[in-house]
């Protein structure tokens, strides 16, 4: 991380890397990875964080670092409650249904819906950070996984951030 840290608790980047390497053993069924792919993500986790940091040296910058992955495929929950906005989670929760079928008809390894505070935020018609914010979170997660439960057979990885 060079100096960047310099004023880093030691645990988060601990956790932070903890974390990396579950994502790829547990989420993506992988048993080996490259230093470029760990430190990439290792980078863009730390990023979220808002700290930053820019990986430097020869794993990351070299020819060897992976091409990236077309089994992974985004949403945007943002736009789904934006567009969901008059109807609110009445309206959210069917149309987010409806785009994770669509999804998963393109048999992706990875289903990464991002933008999931933001999106909170809308259909809570929040400012801040609340105690229902936090619920209807909880409910958009659990929502998901329970819609990729019951409509795909096959190994799909779900990240929600």
């Amino acid at each position: 991380m060079g100096e960047a840290a310099n004023g880093v608790h030691s645990d988060l980047v601990r956790h932070a890397a903890a974390t990396v390497l579950y994502y790829f053993k547990n989420e993506l069924g992988r048993s080996t990875i490259t230093m470029a792919e760990f430190i990439s993500a290792l980078e863009r986790v730390l990023q979220g964080f808002g700290l930053e940091v820019k990986a430097a040296g020869p794993a990351v910058n070299s020819a060897v670092a992976p091409a990236p992955d077309r089994g992974v495929i985004e949403c945007d929950l943002r736009t789904l409650a934006t567009v969901s906005s008059g109807a609110f989670e009445l309206g959210f929760f069917p149309r987010l249904r409806d785009e994770l079928r669509g999804r998963l008809a393109t048999h992706p390894r990875v289903l990464r819906f991002s933008g999931l505070r933001p999106c909170v935020k809308t259909l809570a018609g929040a400012k801040r950070w609340c105690p229902r914010c936090h619920r209807l979170s909880d409910q958009i997660v659990g929502y998901l996984r329970e819609c990729l439960h019951q409509q795909h057979e096959e190994e799909c990885a779900l990240v929600v951030c």
